[in-house]
């Protein structure tokens, strides 16, 4: 498969991400789409590692680097995911909505 297909898909998911955190007011979309980008940034580093890979003057190990980089970005990644979605719920049972510009009227 060429490069130029993972490259379309990462570049529209990015896309529906940041659409998703510019237009919408609700943090747990919000969460997703921002999980989404850091998914496409994911696909697109796999994709140039395993492109470089094939190459015949490649380190054999660079393949493996990058997917074990991508690997470790997925766990910070599910922490983070366990910390932001602990403060949704925690902002939900203070305000009972998870509305984003209900918390910027807490600000004042």
């Amino acid at each position: 498969m060429q490069i130029q297909y993972y490259i379309f898909l990462a570049i529209a998911l990015f896309c529906v991400g940041v659409v998703g955190v510019l237009t919408r007011r609700n943090a747990i979309i919000i969460f997703m789409c921002i999980e989404l980008m850091l998914n496409a940034v994911n696909l697109l580093l796999v994709a140039f590692s395993k492109m470089h890979a094939i190459s015949p003057t490649a380190i054999p190990t660079a393949a493996t680097d990058a997917q074990l980089f991508v690997f470790f970005i997925m766990v910070v990644a599910a922490a983070e995911v366990t910390v932001g979605l602990a403060i949704i719920v925690m902002m939900y049972r203070n305000t009972h909505s998870i509305d984003v510009n209900f918390l910027n009227r807490l600000k004042n």
